[in-house]
C-alpha cells in the first residue's frame, strides 16, 4: 500500500488519563500522522462529551480512518458508530470493559455510568470491519462477555491469552500485534 493511500489512525483512549507508557501512547508516536482524541478536561465520564470529542477529531480527517481504541475507548467508538457515519476502514477495539457489570473499585459504579449515558451498551453490527483483541484474565471483563459483544458487534475476536487489560497496570508497554491488526484493517 502506497503511502498516499493509507488510512488516518485515530487513537481513542480510554476515561484514564493518558500514560506515556500506555500502548497506545506508543503507538501514536512510531505512527506518521496518528491522531489521538484528547483527554477531556471537564464531563470526563460523560458519554456525549467523549463521543463528540472523537467526532470532532474525525471531522478534521479526509479519507479513509483505522480506529485504535482501548478500554472505555471501545465503548466511546461503539455509542459513536451509532449516531455518525464517516468513511472508516476498520477499528481495532482492545480490552472493552464490561460496563453491564460491577467493575473494581476505582473505577465508576454501573449507576455512575448509566447516569452518564453509557448503558446500555450498543449491541447492533458496527457499519465497518472491526478486531475485538481482549484477554482471557482481563479484570475489567469476563472473556465470555466480550465474546458476546464481539458476535453482537460483527467483530473477528482474538483471543490474546493471559494479558490483563492489556496495560502498563498489567505489565505492557508496547504492543506490537496492534500494528499488525492496523495493517490488516487498512
Amino acid at each position: 500500500m502506497s503511502p498516499t493511500a493509507s488510512p488516518t489512525v485515530v487513537i481513542v483512549p480510554g476515561l484514564r488519563d493518558h500514560v506515556p507508557d500506555h500502548w497506545q501512547t506508543i503507538l501514536s508516536d512510531r505512527i506518521a500522522d496518528a491522531r489521538t482524541v484528547a483527554p477531556l478536561t471537564s464531563d470526563r465520564l460523560s458519554r456525549i462529551a467523549q463521543v463528540t470529542a472523537l467526532d470532532d477529531v474525525l471531522s478534521e480527517i479526509s479519507g479513509p480512518v483505522v480506529l485504535v481504541a482501548h478500554s472505555a475507548g471501545v465503548m466511546t467508538t461503539a455509542h459513536w458508530a451509532q449516531r455518525h457515519r464517516r468513511p472508516i476502514k476498520g477499528a481495532l477495539l482492545a480490552a472493552p470493559p464490561d460496563f453491564g457489570t460491577p467493575l473494581p473499585e476505582g473505577y465508576p459504579t454501573p449507576q455512575a455510568l448509566r447516569e452518564n449515558g453509557w448503558l446500555p451498551v450498543p449491541r447492533t453490527p458496527l457499519p465497518f470491519p472491526s478486531i475485538v483483541a481482549a484477554g482471557t484474565n482481563d479484570p475489567l471483563a469476563d472473556f465470555r462477555r466480550t465474546a458476546d459483544l464481539a458476535r453482537a458487534w460483527g467483530s473477528r475476536l482474538v483471543d490474546l491469552g493471559p494479558v490483563g487489560h492489556l496495560n502498563p497496570a498489567s505489565g505492557h508497554g508496547a504492543w506490537p500485534r496492534a500494528e499488525e491488526f492496523i495493517r490488516e484493517l487498512g
